[in-house]
């Protein structure tokens, strides 16, 4: 039997402890609904008749018998995100497997779904990270209807898993099955890509030639390939036990696709209350299994979206955890995988080199994960380090997952790195997260003068103006949730990479988010307190002298302490930040939002 690491058991027992009494307060009202009738016996035969109205025959019969499962989909379906574009005809597969297993579908409802790779440094941009809270209100809409024995929910992408999963553990007494659609097939190489990116932004590609280079990258349905946020979505909705094992990185549009799909279908109604195999979502999201998710992001380097995502799931079903466990279970468990922009290979590499069901398999061994937790096909992860595959006969069948290229999955004895993938910085500038999964060693301390921006677009002015051609950090303030909704601000890529393939020491340092593509310059990101609220980052003036350390995890500004207590914070007018694009539906969201460690989110 595998001895589980002390450091995470301290970890786990500190949030046990620190959650007790509003985990207590959710599970209890969870549970209040466990073994009740069906709760469309609940409603009156009108209600029954309006939810049976446009159904068929067959299903109007089945709906009618309270004895079978009824089974919701919450779908994120739109044409603008690839990876998303497949679920178009998802509701009708999984109507048509839900009837060979004797029970019924019907589409709950649909949650908005934005791609941050099209808003990506556009006013939209300033919508994303409060789509989440949308989407998890979307979510409880679609269900308030009282009507479903479980749920499935599609979605894959950036704010739209977090917000299902939030939404759906406000249903957390009912089953619920994520099911994805997989990643898009490889084009040309990530850094190809980037590559191409660089020169655009020095001026050596034209515009034609650099879509012409997104088009051969962009290609086709599926998430994008590189491991950003999206793809990182999928290793949680993995290691946290809420897919059909080994179905994360499948492409679409496969037969094994459509198999996992009709599994995923097949095992909802096997859980559902009706059934010995009750699963609630309650009892499979615990504190071991946050604890799983974080390990996971740590040992993949993931996307640093998650520090902000993760808390923000946790509060929802009454756990309560910081960044300080992030910092604490990075120092012991270490990078396992390198997948752009971490490395050069992309997603479909790793998942042919064994992908999750290898990273989880070297997490069980080496005592870094917690196998006594649910999951939605039993007890403990490990069929987790199985693959699926189709036999001769056409079956779903899964084997044990084999690593074929130890370039893209080490073992946990013979790591990339011995720390994981994210650092959290402190200092007199507060707290902040930084990804080091794909920053070169020789980056990761920069001491340099700083210059100090409000808007990004005075930062791309400044470089296309040859002003930023120096050792400097850059500083960009009022970015936090307040301010003007976190943007991610990966368009700055870029500009800062060739400035460091000039040779110059670069930084970036904001209380805005970076991405789950996170490049190689070295950053603090999620500073909290942030600017608007009067963190000490709104009194950092042009050429201060910054210290951004990534080996020993701090981040100072190199004044005296009376000389920053004595700085006064001049806030910028910010109200062209409040209007247009739909801003001003948004004021109750900037008004109310919470800090970055703690989800940056109004509930």
């Amino acid at each position: 039997m595998t001895i589980i690491h002390p450091m995470l058991s301290k970890v786990t027992n500190d949030i046990i402890q620190r959650s007790a009494i509003t985990r207590k307060h959710y599970l209890d009202r969870m549970r209040s609904s466990y073994g009740k009738i069906v709760s469309r016996a609940n409603l009156s035969c009108t209600n029954l008749a309006h939810i049976m109205a446009a159904e068929d025959s067959t299903t109007k019969f089945i709906l009618k018998e309270l004895e079978k499962p009824n089974i919701g989909i919450i779908s994120a379906y739109n044409d603008v995100l690839s990876a998303h574009q497949p679920y178009y005809r998802y509701p009708e597969k999984i109507k048509e497997y839900a009837l060979k297993y004797n029970g019924t579908v019907q589409m709950a409802g649909g949650v908005p779904a934005m791609c941050d790779g099209v808003t990506q440094g556009q006013t939209g941009m300033e919508l994303s990270l409060f789509s989440r809270d949308v989407i998890a209100m979307s979510t409880a809409i679609g269900l308030s209807h009282n009507i479903f024995d479980a749920v499935t929910y599609l979605g894959i992408c950036d704010k739209i898993v977090p917000g299902l999963l939030i939404g759906a553990l406000s249903f957390g007494h009912l089953p619920a099955v994520f099911i994805p659609s997989g990643p898009m097939k490889s084009g040309i190489s990530n850094k190809e890509k980037a590559d191409t990116r660089k020169l655009f932004a020095e001026g050596s590609v034209t515009p034609k030639q650099l879509l012409e280079s997104e088009m051969k990258s962009y290609n086709s349905p599926g998430t994008c390939t590189f491991y950003g946020t999206a793809n990182t979505n999928q290793m949680f909705m993995e290691i946290m036990g809420l897919h059909i094992p080994g179905s994360a990185f499948v492409s679409p549009n496969t037969p094994l696709r459509d198999a996992l799909t009709e599994c995923a279908v097949k095992r909802t109604i096997e859980i559902t209350h009706l059934t010995p195999n009750f699963t609630p979502l309650c009892e499979i999201i615990t504190e071991k299994t946050i604890v799983n998710g974080i390990v996971g992001l740590l040992a993949t380097g993931g996307s640093t979206n998650h520090t902000i995502h993760l808390p923000a799931i946790a509060k929802a079903c009454g756990i309560i955890i910081n960044w300080d466990d992030f910092a604490q279970l990075s120092e012991i468990v270490p990078l396992i995988t390198k997948i752009y922009p971490n490395g050069e290979a992309d997603i479909n590499d790793f998942h042919n080199a064994g992908g999750m069901a290898c990273v989880i398999h070297e997490l069980l061994h080496s005592g870094l994960l917690h196998n006594n937790v649910k999951t939605i096909v039993g007890d403990g992860l490990r069929p987790y380090t199985k693959n699926p595959m189709l036999s001769d006969d056409g079956k779903l069948v899964w084997q044990n997952g084999i690593n074929t290229n130890t370039n893209i999955i080490k073992s946990v004895s013979s790591p990339f790195a011995q720390n994981g993938g994210l650092k959290i910085l402190t200092g007199n500038l507060g707290r902040a997260v930084s990804k080091i999964s794909a920053i070169a060693k020789e980056h990761y301390y920069v001491k340099a003068p700083a210059r100090v921006f409000t808007n990004q677009d005075d930062i791309k002015k400044a470089f296309n103006d040859n002003k930023l051609n120096m050792d400097c950090v850059i500083i960009l303030q009022y970015q936090g949730g307040k301010s003007n909704g976190m943007p991610e601000l990966h368009g700055l890529t870029p500009l800062l990479s060739s400035l460091q393939d000039k040779g110059y020491k670069v930084g970036l340092v904001t209380d805005g988010r970076m991405s789950g593509a996170s490049g190689k310059v070295p950053h603090a990101i999620h500073i909290t307190p942030d600017a608007i609220n009067n963190g000490n980052i709104a009194k950092i003036r042009d050429n201060d002298i910054i210290e951004l350390d990534l080996i020993n995890s701090t981040l100072k500004l190199l004044i005296s302490n009376t000389e920053l207590e004595q700085r006064e914070i001049v806030t910028p007018n910010l109200t062209h930040n409040h209007e247009g694009m739909g801003r001003e539906l948004f004021a109750h969201f900037r008004n109310n939002v919470s800090s970055s460690e703690l989800g940056a989110s109004i509930y």
